[in-house]
């Protein structure tokens, strides 16, 4: 089975509620209409119900079943708002501003989730990134034991021999521009929790680095060994060998050679970057040139599942992080 459609078959078991801001967007409209017909997840809408109803007529979908919801009027306004005021009071957050903020379905729908009205949010069809994930910064926050937010791709390769049946995991590619040791070990830790919630695999982690076990001498080589101890002290059941070269991650002669006795070495299917800039070119290198399939960016770290799309994105790109959030909610559970 492909990996998507397991996510999306998995998710349609789970029946995690989803709240989608964009409620209007065209798109967004009609991933919906996709989602239920599919019953991938139940959804809320936010935005205004005539102009929401008008646009999904005019387009002829069936929205029928989604929950919309809009921010103006809800009667749970009173009870956000008050959160939000606790949540930032030392912030200096006064009610009448929380009030506005909520008029952002943005804010409205981090809101719902912080007070367990839905499992997720995906957004940013028509929003940038920054005034997604601002919200949810403030008021979700990261998960306990956790102080950074990464993001990762699921790279699906023709070549099974790679990784867990052609499948690898990379992170960080799209968030944490250049972490310490301390957050390098946090994203290895949410990245194996997610390659286990989204892929249903057992995570080998290998941290990369251009070092395998001290072959090379480098204060950038000794963040990422400092790294692997500190997440194997994180979570002690956890797969992770470290600093490791990519060579001696995927191959199992040269991993064999480089680092012999390793459980990880020549078998990873989790790959842990060093940086945010070699993670980004890390991934558009295999896409581009390996032909691989790239699936994100999956944000991990926040205390609940909350994705951002790509501007650009497609109908069936929302549809699959819905069900992708699903899958974290799930695990969450």
């Amino acid at each position: 089975m492909e990996l998507l459609e397991k996510i999306r078959k998995n998710a349609v078991g789970l029946q995690n509620h989803i709240v989608l801001p964009e409620g209007s967007e065209i798109r967004t409209l009609r991933a919906t209409d996709q989602i239920l017909k599919e019953k991938i997840a139940r959804i809320t809408l936010l935005g205004n119900r005539e102009v929401i109803e008008a646009a999904a007529k005019k387009e002829g979908l069936n929205i029928s079943d989604a929950r919309i919801v809009d921010p103006l009027t809800d009667g749970n306004r009173q009870k956000y708002a008050e959160m939000m005021v606790e949540i930032r009071k030392n912030k200096g957050l006064l009610l009448e501003k929380a009030y506005e903020q909520l008029n952002d379905p943005l804010c409205f729908g981090v809101m719902m989730i912080k007070a367990g009205d839905a499992d997720g949010e995906v957004a940013g069809a028509i929003n940038a990134t920054g005034d997604v994930l601002r919200p949810a910064f403030q008021f979700v926050k990261t998960l306990p034991g956790v102080s950074v937010v990464s993001g990762c791709f699921f790279m699906i390769f023709k070549d099974k021999n790679l990784g867990d049946n052609g499948l690898l995991v990379f992170a960080d590619c799209a968030v944490m521009p250049d972490p310490d040791a301390l957050q390098l070990a946090e994203i290895a830790v949410t990245t194996a929790a997610s390659a286990k919630a989204i892929a249903g695999i057992e995570p080998r982690v290998a941290m990369l680095s251009f070092s395998t076990k001290g072959s090379a001498q480098h204060e950038l080589v000794d963040k990422v060994a400092e790294a692997t101890k500190i997440a194997a002290r994180m979570n002690p059941d956890l797969l992770i060998d470290g600093e490791m070269q990519l060579d001696a991650a995927l191959v199992p002669e040269v991993g064999q050679l480089k680092s012999p006795g390793s459980k990880v070495a020549g078998r990873a299917n989790v790959l842990v970057f060093p940086g945010l800039e070699s993670g980004n070119i890390g991934y558009k290198l295999v896409q581009r040139l390996a032909g691989a399939e790239a699936v994100g960016p999956v944000l991990q770290g926040m205390a609940a599942p909350i994705n951002d799309l790509s501007r650009g994105c497609s109908v069936n790109d929302i549809v699959n992080m819905v069900a992708i959030t699903s899958n974290q909610a799930g695990k969450k559970k």
